[in-house]
């Protein structure tokens, strides 16, 4: 029962666990990432048109466009590449996944402003950059041609949050300078981004409003994070597997438990027998019996695992301080950050799981106890 108990509480904790990573991470990687974008050869001459068009739909809670494109930016002889995004300020305060305050005065200031760019907070530390610098940015196309008079220079408004993979290398500037910048880079095209009510399906919301037209690529945020969110999953999937191996230890102490309890009592199943009960009813005897315990020891880990996982948080910065009483100058820090988020779904799951594994177990046990000859028990008794 205590091993059906463990394994059951352990893997809703780990599932709950990765859970809540995939999720942290996903808000910081839409921080930058747009929940889908649209582009097309028509989008270029008419993308304010599809943007409203896009508006109209209840799904879509906000449309911008984008422009975006590798480039090297330079400040005080240092040289780093990035990634320049063109934006229309207004509309992408609106179609932007970052609530900060701070972001959206930024974007207030870069419409202001008629060469500004907003460089990421992680960028602008590595580079040394204040808010008034002058930095040049050169689009890579360019720099490759040794078109170095293409260069561009701009003035460091402020810095932004693009979240954990946007920071190091993202820049925002306006729509008009980015096309300006790069005119003579021809695989850099104009693109209709999307703020979606539901990024899950964020492709099946796009291609109800642009499927039927001709030449329009849709490309949503799990596509451009494919490789990412698919090793998360992979990840999620093994660690199920290998923790799972816990609940089938609990079900083979099932398994031996009842094998003892069949060689204990062979004389009263022969008794039994004798009296009339069939092979069936002996069966069901031995499968109620291990049933029992894999559907207590199964309620009480789910129930510590729920409980467990909803305040893991608490319990670590707990067990964080307690250390540190303890152990002096010990400076040590756990994940106080941690969050988690239970699955209903995977819950249920895990419990079915664990109660079909608890089944199988009394299996053996059960049909030995029921081929028991009373004749060949009783004949020493």
């Amino acid at each position: 029962m205590l091993g059906v108990s463990l394994g059951v509480l352990v893997l809703i904790v780990a599932l709950s666990v990765i859970n809540g990573s995939i999720s942290s991470l996903r808000n910081e990687a839409l921080k930058s990432v747009p929940h889908v974008t649209v582009t097309g050869e028509r989008l270029e001459s008419s993308w304010d048109e599809y943007t409203v068009n896009a508006r109209l739909s209840d799904r879509v809670i906000a449309a911008a466009p984008l422009l975006e494109g590798e480039a090297v930016l330079r400040f005080q002889g240092q040289d780093i590449f990035i990634q320049v995004r063109g934006v229309d300020p207004q509309l992408e305060a609106e179609v932007i996944n970052n609530e900060s305050q701070l972001f959206s005065d930024l974007l207030t200031i870069l419409q202001e402003t008629d060469n500004g760019i907003i460089l990421g907070t992680q960028l602008a530390g590595v580079l040394g950059v204040y808010s008034g610098n002058e930095v040049s940015v050169t689009a890579l196309n360019s720099l490759l041609g040794r078109s170095l008079s293409d260069a561009q220079g701009f003035e460091v408004i402020g810095f932004g949050d693009f979240g954990l993979y946007g920071n190091k290398n993202l820049v925002l500037i306006g729509l008009d300078k980015a096309q300006a910048l790069f005119a003579k880079d021809a695989g850099v095209d104009l693109q209709l981004r999307l703020r979606v009510s539901d990024i899950f399906n964020a492709e099946l919301i796009a291609k109800e409003l642009f499927g039927e037209m001709e030449a329009i690529d849709i490309q949503p945020w799990n596509e451009t994070q494919a490789n990412l969110f698919n090793a998360l999953n992979m990840e999620k999937i093994l660690t199920s597997f290998m923790l799972s191996m816990i609940v089938i230890i609990g079900a083979v102490n099932i398994i031996s438990t009842l094998v003892m309890v069949v060689s204990d009592k062979g004389s009263d199943i022969a008794i039994l027998r004798t009296m009339g009960a069939s092979q069936l009813a002996i069966m069901t005897i031995f499968v109620v019996q291990g049933l029992i315990v894999g559907i207590v020891g199964t309620v009480v880990g789910a129930t510590l695992g729920v409980l467990l996982a909803n305040n893991i948080t608490g319990l670590s910065l707990w067990l964080e301080q307690l250390i540190n009483l303890v152990f002096t100058d010990a400076n040590v820090y756990l994940v106080s950050h941690l969050q988690t988020q239970i699955n209903i779904g995977e819950v249920i799951l895990v419990c079915m799981a664990a109660l079909l594994i608890s089944f199988l177990a009394t299996l053996y046990p059960a049909f030995r106890a029921s081929k028991i000859h009373p004749a060949e028990v009783l004949r020493y008794e």
